[in-house]
């Protein structure tokens, strides 16, 4: 699968580490930055550009990693096309993608270990959209709203 990946400062180690693991397991990454850890960067910087990839379809999935994961969450889903959810629980890791087709995910480098993290991702990554008709329904509302409508 090829994914885009990015994070600020606050995320900057988690990012790198996932990265290489996701690139171990045969998927395609392309990082989005940061590349060297800078305290004065924002967050916005690195999101903005891998949302817009996500909701272009140059990556399938997205990884937006800050320090909390608000921040990135918060940017992201500024993005129409963007279905971006923080998460902390394997749950909403499939759940948000198979009834919400959640795009892409967002993590607390400060707040989120390493091992959960990884967890998180390989149960996004694995997930599949239903596609059922109340989902659908419910989808086409919030495109509705991105449109204006």
């Amino acid at each position: 699968m090829r994914i885009g990946i990015a994070a600020d400062h606050g995320g900057l180690e988690l990012k790198n580490r996932l990265g290489a693991e996701l690139g171990e397991l045969d998927h395609d990454v392309v990082d989005f930055g940061a590349a060297e850890r800078d305290p004065a960067d924002d967050y916005p910087d690195y999101i903005f550009p891998l949302a817009k990839a996500v909701a272009a379809g140059e990556v399938e999935r997205g990884i937006a990693i800050c320090g909390s994961g608000v921040g990135a969450c918060v940017a992201a889903n500024k993005i129409s096309g963007v279905r971006a959810a923080l998460i902390t629980d394997p749950f909403s890791a499939h759940q948000g993608v198979e009834d919400d087709d959640m795009n892409l995910i967002c993590l607390g480098g400060r707040v989120t270990g390493h091992a959960l993290a990884l967890d998180l991702v390989r149960i996004f990554l694995s997930a599949r959209f239903k596609g059922e008709a109340r989902f659908r329904r419910r989808l086409k509302k919030v495109e509705a709203a991105e449109r204006g409508s």
